[in-house]
C-alpha cells in the first residue's frame, strides 16, 4: 500500500546523513540560551515576512530586520551550521516532493523556479 511506502520513506529520512546532521546541529544551537533566542526571533521574523509576502503587503522593515539577524547569525559558528543543515535538509525534502509532483503530473509552477 502507498501509506506504507510513505513510511517507509519517513524511516529512511530520518536515517539520513541529511537529518542526521540536522538534528545533531540543532541540538548544538539550542543549547545555548542566547543563539536559541536568536534563532527563534528568526523564525519569527522569517513567518511574518512570509505571511506578507503572500498577502501582497511585503514590509521592508521585518525583511531588513530578518536579514540584519540572519547575518548575526552567521557569525555563530552553531547557528551557522544549524541553519545550513536545515537548509541541505529542506533541500532533499524539496527534491522528493518535486519527484512525486512530477509522477502525478502535478505542475508545481513557481516552485520550480
Amino acid at each position: 500500500m502507498i501509506l506504507d511506502d510513505a513510511r517507509t520513506l519517513a524511516d529512511k529520512l530520518k536515517a539520513s546523513e541529511e537529518y542526521q546532521t540536522y538534528r545533531e546541529a540543532k541540538a548544538r544551537a539550542y543549547a545555548q540560551p542566547s543563539t536559541a533566542a536568536l534563532l527563534d526571533e528568526f523564525y519569527a521574523l522569517r513567518m511574518k515576512a512570509q505571511a506578507a509576502s503572500v498577502a501582497g503587503t511585503p514590509d521592508a522593515e521585518v525583511s531588513e530586520k530578518l536579514q540584519r539577524l540572519g547575518e548575526l547569525l552567521q557569525f555563530d559558528a552553531a547557528a551557522a551550521e544549524y541553519l545550513m543543515a536545515e537548509f541541505r535538509l529542506n533541500g532533499l525534502l524539496g527534491e522528493i516532493y518535486k519527484i512525486l509532483a512530477k509522477a502525478v503530473d502535478l505542475d508545481l509552477g513557481a516552485l520550480e523556479a
